[in-house]
This record gives C-alpha cells, structure tokens and sequence, in this order.
C-alpha cells in the first residue's frame, strides 16, 4: 500500500496532538517534524516516528522526500507556510485559521489554485462521527425544509490574555467553529447580528475583546441560526449542535466522556464530562487528518477545502464587525 510522505510543520501543544495521531494512520509516513524548539520538535519526531527534525519549516519544505505537509504552527505563520509549500508543489493540510485577515488568506489560497495543489483546512467538527452523520441524513432529506439552527460552544477557561492579544478576537477564534457547522449543515449565511459582553475576566474587555457572545444568523435559503459562545464553563467544555426542520430534528449533544451514569439516593445522577476540545475531538482529528492522506494518495477532492476556507472566514469577520458597530452586517459586505 502506497504510503504519504508527509512533513509536520509545528510541535507545539496541538502539534503533539496531531503527531500521535499521524503515526495511527496506515496511508501516513511522517519523515520530518519541523520546530524551532529543539525539544518540540524532537518528541514530535518521537511520537509520528521521523526520523528527521529541522528548526526552520522551511527547511523541511525543501526535504525531497516529503510529499505534503501538515500545518500546526502559530496562526502568522500558516500564510506564508502555505505559500511556500504550494510553490514547491506540496500537497497541503493547514490548521484553521489561513490567516486572520481576507487580503492575506486570499493571497495564499489564490497560491494554491495557481499551482493546483491539493489543500484542506483544519475543521475537524466535520469529520465528528455525529456531524458527519448529520450532514449525511440532512443531504437525504430527513428533515425536509430546515427552518432553525443552534449551537453552543463553551470552553472550560479563557487562554492566556497574551494568547488573546493575537487571536483576532472570540469570533474568528472560537465562534469560527460554530459558523462552519451551521454553513456545512444547513448553508451559506446571508446576515449574521452580534452581541457581545464581557462577564468571565474584565481584562479580556481591556484589550477589545469579549468573552462572551451571541450570534444571529439568517441563512440565504431561509432558516435562522443562533450561535452561543462563553470563554469559561466551570463544568468542561461544552459544546451541542441543533438543526430543526420541518420533519423533526437532530441533536448532535454533549455526552459524557466515560459512558457511565452513577444513580445515587435523592435523585442523584452523576456522569463525567469532557474537559477540553482535544479529549473531545480527538477521534474527528485523526478521521480528518486520515481523509486527507487518502484524498492526497487517490487523487480526489479534498473538503473542507480553498472556499470553506475563504467563506467561514468571511463569515467571522462579517460576525465581528457586527459586533463592533452594533447593526446587522450583511456577509456581502466583506468583500
């Protein structure tokens, strides 16, 4: 069986996370680990079993053995990996954000179409065995018309402020999620009206942030949507998705991690819970990671893809500047 000659560019915390995960999969050699932390890169070699680490990713780029790369590097830099790697005719998986702004996500993605290289952004939601069933029996029709969409997202704390400073804000960090689910399960959004506040950390407000807001959405074919999004739930991360329709509905619900309820006296009920995306996720970030090892290997189209990235993107931005200025924002003014 042919195997993917594959780079990992980034050994950070989520960088880790995705080597282990690449050593799982049959269609994936990973033959570098690209850090410019020595110890990083290094245990990331150890965990996807490379045999060779470089410091610049660049310079793994450049290696004649590896065939794509797989984009987990800080947020500033996945543009100009891209760029890069697309020039050299990699095929190309890039966590999500391309870059947090549309004039430097267009440049690297129209790098990209140029050479015709394959490429898929990091939404691994997607890839969730209960997203994924969802959008299967929502193409099957099961819902008929589909009328209203929820979702909620909930973390367990705030990162770091120095880490807020750069992520562009709740929206395109954290809400971006929520807004490619409700694209991918029921359409491309038309209007989006934001509320934000700042209840969790007053110095999250500080640097004109919030921690805590709410999304109104009207879909072009009709349906509404509301997006919920807090950066602290004292109970673990939180996280549901909602479509209804004419027909019924689909819950894509928060379930306990172990699947054990403990039933004690005065109607006691206890479960456990996930604490964070990565526990949560974990499955869907391998399913995504091996879709795309076999679209690159069987040549076919690979999802989500160039304009899932453009769009979702496009639909944060149109979220945030609702936010700032206080009126509805039609998706077509982020031009």
């Amino acid at each position: 069986m042919k195997r993917l000659n594959l780079a990992l560019l980034g050994a950070g915390r989520m960088g880790q996370v995705h080597a282990e995960l690449l050593a799982s999969i049959p269609e994936v050699a990973v033959v570098a680990v690209a850090d410019p932390i020595r110890e990083n890169a290094e245990r990331g070699a150890f965990l996807a079993r490379a045999s060779r680490v470089y410091p610049d990713p660049v310079e793994a780029l450049e290696d004649p053995e590896v065939e794509a790369v797989v984009i987990v590097t800080p947020t500033p830099s996945h543009a100009p990996l891209i760029r890069e790697a697309a020039r050299r005719g990699k095929a190309i998986f890039c966590e999500k954000p391309v870059a947090l702004d549309l004039a430097s996500t267009k440049e690297a993605l129209g790098e990209v179409e140029a050479r015709g290289v394959p490429f898929q952004i990091g939404f691994q939601r997607r890839f969730d065995p209960g997203y994924a069933r969802a959008k299967e029996l929502l193409e099957e029709g099961e819902l008929g018309r589909i009328d209203q969409f929820r979702a909620v997202g909930r973390d367990p704390a705030p990162p770091p402020l120095e880490y807020l400073r750069h992520s562009g804000g709740i929206v395109l960090d954290m809400s971006v999620h929520d807004l490619d689910l409700a694209r991918f399960l029921v359409g491309e959004v038309e209007e989006v009206l934001a509320w934000g506040a700042v209840r969790v950390d007053p110095r999250i407000g500080e640097i004109g942030d919030w921690d805590t807001v709410t999304l109104l959405l009207r879909f072009q074919n009709g349906a509404l949507g509301v997006v919920e999004n807090s950066r602290q739930a004292v109970y673990g991360y939180d996280i549901r998705t909602e479509v209804f329709g004419e027909r019924g509905k689909l819950v894509v619900e928060a379930l306990p991690k172990t699947p054990l309820y403990r039933y004690g006296p005065e109607e006691e009920v206890r479960l456990d819970h996930y604490h964070f995306f990565m526990d949560r996720f974990r499955e869907a970030y391998r399913l995504e990671l091996k879709a795309f090892a076999r679209g690159v290997l069987e040549g076919q189209p690979l999802s989500p893809g160039v304009r899932d990235a453009l769009e979702s993107l496009r639909l944060a931005l149109a979220a945030t500047k609702s936010l700032k200025e206080g009126r509805p924002v039609r998706v077509a003014e982020v031009a």
